[in-house]
């Protein structure tokens, strides 16, 4: 079992910035790949960016090259620095976590971040 704790939603206005952060209850180096997804009002659950042990990202094309995940193994942490916010970036943004082994993918609970003026 892996707990998830997402932080740093919040209010921004479009062009501004926010910083995600994702506390793992036990060591990311375990996992197998840690990722940010977001689901919108109505919308499906999408794939935002991830990052595996190995280091390797990806990210979905609406936000490449303003968005950047990022982890602090010795913290246990996974970050997602959000730069030049769209108003349809508002969802409630989750981390995902996949375990070496079985596979099983883990999600926190989510953090609300709102872009609007």
């Amino acid at each position: 079992q892996v707990q998830l704790v997402e932080s740093g939603g919040g209010l921004v206005q479009p062009g501004g910035s926010l910083s995600l952060s994702c506390v793992a209850s036990r060591s990311i180096a375990t996992m197998y790949a840690m990722g940010w997804y977001r689901q919108a009002p109505g919308k499906q659950r999408e794939q935002v960016a991830r990052i595996t042990s190995g280091g390797s990202t990806n990210y979905a094309a609406s936000v490449k090259g303003r968005f950047t995940i990022s982890r602090a193994n010795a913290k246990n942490t996974v970050y997602l620095q959000m730069n030049n916010l769209k108003p349809e970036g508002t969802a409630v943004y989750y981390c995902n976590a996949v375990a070496y082994g079985d596979f099983i993918s883990y999600w926190g609970q989510g953090t609300q971040v709102t872009v609007s003026s």
